[in-house]
């Protein structure tokens, strides 16, 4: 590599950098979006046209860039969609209704720890050694935050958001399902199950009644917000930085989403949590490092 290219490929990394920071930014305050705009819109209503622009506005820039579109495998795409856009997107509406949105990104993000069993039976990925220690400082982190034994007003909304979670890892097993007999490109892979995820959410919107929606400003933001800046922008944003960093480095980048959720949380709704919440979020924070220095260790 020439001095050229060196210098090239040092800026690309800043950029790379960047555009984690950016996406981070961009996926953790969508939380306090999603919050807030149900003042003017029930959750599956929500769900449904939040995702169903998304993924036309994917199938657009794939059109506008004259990338391939064409996809294998229509039923294990429709299954990830169904479980990844579809109910994990519903789940987390539905949580947000009486749950914080700190606390509902953190349970959430609880989804790497599912995946590990469910990898372990699906293709026999071994549990070993800090992987044992991440799972073990979640489930504590876990019991203090759900706190079972005093039953209060929002533990089925925590139950909801780490429900979205385990669809998130159950999509996860799906999608390794896909690339080990079908690999094919993540973008038009991304837009189609989100297509057929918002179709699912469309019939469920369809089916269980819901508030009228009320065309305020904010509900118009949001729809854009999630459709360009959290749906759009910021998968481009990880495409762009898994180009030009390690899926190890990339990966600790995601732990920035839920911190972002829970600081905007904090300071815009005022969600202050109490401390055996913040202790639980704190061991789940820890475990994700755990895991990413894990798997940035075994690339």
């Amino acid at each position: 590599m020439n001095t050229n290219e060196q210098a090239a490929a040092r800026r690309n990394e800043r950029l790379a950098l960047l555009a984690l920071a950016g996406m981070a930014v961009g996926w953790g305050y969508n939380w306090v979006v999603m919050k807030s705009v149900l003042a003017y819109v029930g959750p599956f209503d929500f769900s449904a046209l939040r995702t169903l622009f998304g993924a036309l506005l994917l199938l657009a820039v794939l059109t506008v860039w004259r990338r391939p579109m064409r996809i294998r495998a229509w039923g294990r795409v429709a299954l990830l969609g169904v479980l990844q856009t579809g109910a994990f997107s519903a789940l987390i509406q539905v949580a947000l209704l009486h749950g914080g949105a700190g606390k509902t990104s953190i349970l959430v993000y609880t989804m790497p720890f599912w995946v590990i069993p469910m990898a372990w039976v699906a293709f026999g990925e071994r549990v070993r050694g800090l992987q044992w220690l991440a799972l073990a400082l979640a489930a504590l982190g876990l019991i203090l935050i759900l706190e079972p034994w005093t039953l209060h007003a929002d533990f089925m909304s925590e139950l909801l958001a780490v429900s979205a979670g385990l669809c998130w890892a159950l999509a996860t097993i799906v999608a390794k399902w896909i690339k080990r007999d079908y690999p094919m490109d993540a973008l038009p892979l991304t837009a189609w199950q989100m297509l057929f995820g918002a179709l699912a959410l469309c019939l469920a919107a369809w089916v269980v009644p819901e508030k009228p929606i009320d065309p305020a400003p904010y509900f118009y933001g949001a729809l854009v917000y999630n459709a360009v800046i959290a749906t759009a922008l910021a998968w481009f944003l990880w495409l762009f930085a898994l180009q030009h960093l390690s899926a190890g480095v990339a990966g600790m980048s995601a732990l920035g989403v839920p911190v972002v959720g829970v600081l905007a949380g904090w300071l815009q709704l005022g969600e202050q949590p109490g401390a055996l919440e913040l202790a639980g979020m704190v061991l789940i924070g820890v475990a994700l490092v755990v895991i990413s220095l894990r798997s940035s260790a075994g690339k």
